[in-house]
């Protein structure tokens, strides 16, 4: 089996089963000439289970003009915000709090996070959700 020549890689945050061809995702397409429709259509029926995420995605274009994606997990950011139903982080992290995470959330968002990370470690996960966390805004309880 010969492998596809790749022509680029693409990295767009979409929301989960909710992609159009409206920027960002038309514009970051077309001047591949991938054909976008096919993309939204792919993209939306993989990801319509996940629906209210952010996700990011990453789309392999090859030469000739075909492309292959894949999903990862939300952001850490979104995941925190998530959790505890914020609009945003804090404007001024450190002085101003925009809420408190438990350990067992903190855990919970690391674990669902972990196959993106470069760890294996629920430990070393949780130390990095914690610090995507302070810089929000969003303390930690022990």
């Amino acid at each position: 089996m010969a492998t596809k020549k790749i022509k680029t890689i693409i990295k767009l945050n979409v929301p989960a089963g909710a992609a159009t061809a409206a920027p960002p995702i038309g514009p970051a397409l077309g001047q591949h000439g991938l054909p976008i429709m096919d993309f939204v259509k792919a993209f939306n029926e993989k990801t319509k289970d996940r629906s209210g995420n952010i996700l990011p995605v990453v789309i392999t274009v090859f030469v000739d003009r075909t492309f292959s994606f894949i999903t990862k997990e939300p952001p850490v950011a979104e995941m925190i915000k998530k959790a505890l139903s914020l609009s945003k982080g804090s404007g001024t992290a450190g002085k101003e709090t925009a809420g408190t995470l438990s350990q067992d959330q903190v855990r919970k968002i690391a674990e669902d996070k972990l196959p993106d990370l470069n760890t294996t470690e629920v430990e070393a996960a949780m130390k990095i959700v914690a610090g995507t966390a302070r810089s929000m805004g969003v303390k930690i309880s022990s």
